[in-house]
């Protein structure tokens, strides 16, 4: 395929299922046609999912030949009966396995992925792992809640409210307790739900978070492209008509107006510690529009979850608090979208 005049690609990020699955040949194949479509291969952040117990020493040797410099491992807890409570194959000592592997192939940049709110879990249970994993010294760390999805074997077993899983005031205090223990063992606090030693933040991620453009490929994938989001078909039969017709119009194509972009740009922004500079926003709003954000700020101000602050240049920030603000972001978001789209 010839290469299209277009920026390089910076980050690409192997996700989604178990790309551990693949090997060290398939994911070299998908890089070479990405280098070949985007360039600068040499230079990418270029970050793989891998699932504890799906890849062996020579696997991670082969990945890091290829070009795959940063690894997420789906540990999700250390408790074996968590794990199995979850649905999970792997075990601890497949954990403490992995992580052996990643340091004996050379791999610097990885992160350990842990989940809150589990079945049965505890808060002290909470504690213990977050302990377990300070001890693998893993570079970046990542803690998400509990995600219930409709129709899924597990959704259907565990309704929210019921007696398995711990309340949101447990999940709560998990939630604050993780950001005195990761910021107290020196890891900076950097995103809603992740938490990075200096020099190792996620560079993919960022990209989302700062709204800036990137290609989704396969099933379901998202891309945001010159101001259009598009997203390709979530069904696999769906997915090969689309391919076999040429895959040339993406499907639910959408082009974000000026209030959807200020929408998108608050929701995700204000994920990061830094939050958002106002300067900015206001040269690409205009300032009766920023006007009216902080007017409408005033009651999260008030409640200590969202704060104005200056940058080291002297330019005002509007950033969520730590960690009450991170914890209650879903609802500084909701009213802020309320008032903006009065």
């Amino acid at each position: 395929m010839a290469a299209i005049d277009r920026p390089p690609l910076t980050t690409v990020f192997l996700g989604g299922g178990t790309p551990s699955l693949l090997t060290p040949q398939q994911v070299d194949q998908i890089l070479h046609t990405l280098d070949a479509l985007g360039g600068g291969r040499s230079t990418w952040e270029c970050s793989m999912e891998v699932d504890p117990g799906t890849f062996s020493l020579e696997e991670i040797q082969g990945y890091q030949r290829v070009g795959v410099n940063r690894y997420s491992l789906g540990v999700q807890a250390f408790e074996d009966d968590l794990l199995a409570a979850c649905g999970r194959f792997h075990r601890r000592a497949d954990i403490v396995r992995a992580v052996a592997m990643l340091g004996e192939a050379g791999a610097q940049n990885w992160s350990l992925d842990l989940i809150a709110g589990l079945p049965q879990q505890t808060l002290a249970q909470w504690e213990a792992g977050l302990h377990q994993a300070i001890a693998l010294d893993p570079p970046h760390i990542s803690l998400y809640d509990l995600t219930l999805e409709p129709g899924t074997v597990f959704g259907k077993r565990y309704q929210p409210g019921a007696d398995p899983l711990p309340e949101e005031s447990t999940t709560a205090q998990m939630y604050c307790r993780a950001h005195e223990i990761l910021t107290a063992a020196g890891y900076d606090h950097y995103e809603v739900s992740n938490y990075s030693k200096p020099g190792y933040q996620c560079r993919h991620n960022r990209v989302y978070w700062q709204n800036q453009p990137y290609y989704g490929f396969g099933m379901g994938a998202t891309s945001y492209v010159g101001g259009i989001r598009h997203s390709r078909p979530r069904r696999t039969q769906d997915y090969y008509h689309w391919l076999e017709q040429g895959a040339i119009v993406p499907p639910d194509l959408s082009a974000d107006g000026d209030h959807d972009r200020l929408l998108d740009t608050l929701m995700l922004g204000l994920r990061l510690a830094e939050g958002l500079p106002l300067g900015r926003l206001q040269g690409e709003f205009g300032p009766q529009t920023i006007a009216n954000l902080r007017s409408h700020c005033i009651p999260w101000i008030d409640l200590g979850w969202l704060e104005l602050v200056p940058d080291p240049q002297g330019q005002e920030h509007l950033r969520l608090t730590q960690p009450q603000g991170f914890l209650f972001s879903n609802q500084v978001l909701a009213g802020l979208f309320a008032r903006l789209g009065e």
